[in-house]
Order: C-alpha cells, then sequence, then structure tokens
C-alpha cells in the first residue's frame, strides 16, 4: 500500500500533492507538508501561518529568557524568511550569543515512509559549503527537529527555526516574530545593543509598509511562481510590480523606506530584492522588469548589502541552488542558469541623501 501511494505522488511531483503526502506510523497517519502544498483550487499560492508562536524576553522570569547560549537558530541560506533572521543576529552583534546552522540548499527526503522532500542537514561540514550537520540534537532533518518538540506535529517544517537548548524545544518559528525578539529582548548582550529596528516613533509607519511589501513583493514573487493557473499568475505580477513601481517612487526622494533612517522594513525588503534577478526573473517568471531596471531600487539593494554583517547572509549558490533544484515542477531538470552573477560590492548613489 505505501508503494503504490509512493509511485502515485511521485507521479503528480511536490506542487500537486498537497495533503496527499502522508506519513504511516503505530497505525496513524500524519501529513507531511511544504510550502509548495499550500496552493488553493484556483490556482493562488495561499502561505499557511507558523505554528510555534512564544517569545523569548528580557523579563528574567520568562519561561523563555533572553539568555546567551541558550538559543540556536537554524536557517537556510536560499530561504528569504531566515536570512532576514541571521541579518539580525549579524547588526545586532549576537553572534556571540546565538549560534546559527544552516542547511544545506536543496531539499531532500526527510522519511523513509513517505516522499516529503523538505530541509535536510549535510552528513559532514565539508559536503556542501555554508552547510553544516546538526550539532545539537544530531537530526538528519529540519522535520526531525519539529517532531522532537511536537510528537504529533502536523504543519509544515520550515525556517527558520528558534530553539531553545535547556527546554529541547521550539520557541519561534515565525520570523517576523523573533525579529522583534532580537532587536530588543537581547540588548543586555548585544554588541550593537543601540540598532533599533522598529524604534517607537516609526512603528505605525513600518507596520502600514512591512503589510503591503509581504502582501506584494515578499510573497508576492511566491505567489507568481507557485501559481497553477493563468490568472492566479496574472493577478499576483500586477501586484508585484505596481509594489516594486511604489518602492521605486519612495527611494527616489529617502534613502530608506522610512526615511533616511535604517529600518525593520528595509531588512524584510532586501532579502526578496536580493534573490529577484538571480532567482525571481527566471524561475518564478517575474520578468517584466528586472531589479537592475529600477535606478533606486538597484542602488538601495546594494547600499543595505554594504552594511557590515549584510553581505556573510548572502549565499547565491545556495539561493540559486535550491530554488532552482528543488521545485521540479516548475524547473523538472534542476538545470541551474549561469547568470547575471550581479556584484553588489560596486559604489552606489544612495549617500545623496542626508541621513
Amino acid at each position: 500500500m505505501i508503494s503504490a501511494i509512493s509511485k502515485n505522488l511521485i507521479a503528480l511531483g511536490p506542487e500537486k500533492t498537497s495533503s496527499s503526502v502522508k506519513s504511516f506510523s503505530q497505525g496513524t497517519i500524519r501529513m507531511a507538508r511544504s510550502g509548495l502544498d499550500d496552493i488553493l483550487e484556483t490556482g493562488v499560492f495561499n502561505r499557511s501561518p507558523s505554528t510555534f508562536r512564544n517569545f523569548i524576553s528580557k523579563d528574567p522570569s520568562s519561561p523563555f529568557p533572553a539568555e546567551s547560549g541558550r538559543y540556536h537558530l537554524y536557517i537556510s541560506y536560499a530561504c528569504p524568511w531566515a536570512s532576514r533572521c541571521i541579518a539580525y543576529v549579524n547588526i545586532k552583534g549576537l553572534q556571540k550569543a546565538i549560534n546559527v546552522t544552516s542547511v544545506q540548499p536543496k531539499w531532500g527526503r526527510t522519511k523513509d515512509t513517505d516522499d516529503h522532500m523538505g530541509w535536510v542537514f549535510p552528513s559532514s561540514s565539508t559536503e556542501v559549503p555554508g552547510a553544516e550537520p546538526d550539532p545539537l540534537n544530531g537530526t538528519k532533518n529540519i522535520r526531525e527537529l519539529y517532531e522532537l518538540a511536537s510528537a504529533n506535529y502536523s504543519g509544515k517544517y520550515t525556517v527558520p527555526v528558534l530553539w531553545d537548548k535547556k527546554l529541547k524545544t521550539i520557541v519561534n518559528n515565525e520570523s517576523s516574530e523573533i525579529l522583534r525578539m532580537l532587536n530588543t529582548e537581547f540588548n543586555e548582550i548585544a554588541e550593537n545593543a543601540s540598532l533599533d529596528l522598529y524604534p517607537p516613533h516609526l512603528q505605525s509607519q513600518i507596520d502600514e509598509i512591512n503589510e503591503w511589501v509581504y502582501d506584494g513583493i515578499n510573497n508576492g514573487v511566491y505567489k507568481c511562481g507557485f501559481a497553477t493557473k493563468q490568472a492566479a499568475y496574472d493577478e499576483a505580477v500586477v501586484k508585484l510590480y505596481e509594489a516594486m513601481d511604489k518602492c521605486e517612487e519612495i527611494l527616489s526622494k529617502q534613502r530608506y523606506l522610512c526615511g533616511n533612517t535604517l529600518t525593520e522594513a528595509d531588512i524584510r525588503l532586501f532579502v526578496t530584492l536580493i534573490r529577484f534577478d538571480e532567482v525571481y526573473t527566471v524561475h518564478f517568471k517575474c520578468n517584466k522588469k528586472q531589479l537592475r531596471e529600477y535606478p533606486n531600487l538597484f542602488n538601495y539593494t546594494k547600499d543595505i548589502f554594504q552594511i557590515p554583517g549584510m553581505s556573510t547572509t548572502v549565499n547565491m549558490e545556495h539561493i540559486k541552488g535550491h530554488y532552482y533544484g528543488s521545485h521540479p515542477t516548475i524547473n523538472l531538470y534542476g538545470i541551474i542558469p549561469v547568470g547575471p552573477s550581479i556584484d553588489y560590492t560596486t559604489p552606489h548613489d544612495r549617500d545623496r541623501f542626508s541621513s
């Protein structure tokens, strides 16, 4: 029975399996899901919410107090949601307080009992440059981490994962909430504690920008790439380029999205822009206009890339290896395009705005 189901699922491909991928153990059936399962019957990609939503607090009486060395961040350099978390670790100066481990870029089989493909760790630190085996729990993949944290877990196995070494559980897997924790709750041990990427006087503006940037751009590229019907793609691509044009207009008048101060909104936009020409233009069919055709957005991306600590969060080999190698129903043979190999270290013009 299992082999017959497996053959059918392989024939369908990962984007068609949805809730069909099942794990058979101890007489029960549990769903094993990935982001490719968030496709509605209309062909629209509809990202499901994260599930672990605990908070680390500077309050020492908190169930999850901010302590140096207690927490571990599991990421993929390929994933924009995870990359913005490692960006915060770097620019806030939390490298000594929070260790980071990256999975390998290309999805792999996570269990012998079903066909789920997801984030896996390499078998050694030399197998895939930039990726490492799980140093804490010895798990083979992110799915096993989730099952350690919750035996009955049935959601997606996503990164980032903020792990509590003491309680041996997942604290949080929602990147937007992890950003807020890293911004404020570790300030007593952060080397760059004065940097506030969500300052009180800009919070309402940041929240508003985050909302339309997420819908139109961050998640918008996925709505384009994972659309399974023309109408769904057409709607998503219009919203994407409306939002890109809006950003270009804002950045023609000021250095960053909220004025001349770097904020959370900029980090959240950057992780999508840095992938745009290398991946989204080709793989996700976002080819109406490339990032390099937007003078302000392109120079803005270079500006943020050159902030100390940011460039090391961008591993283009991981990024391209994941997208082009992990979505066979979009790129059947896993061919990785050779270019465009953009140099983001070249001079930009953003310092024309006063800081």
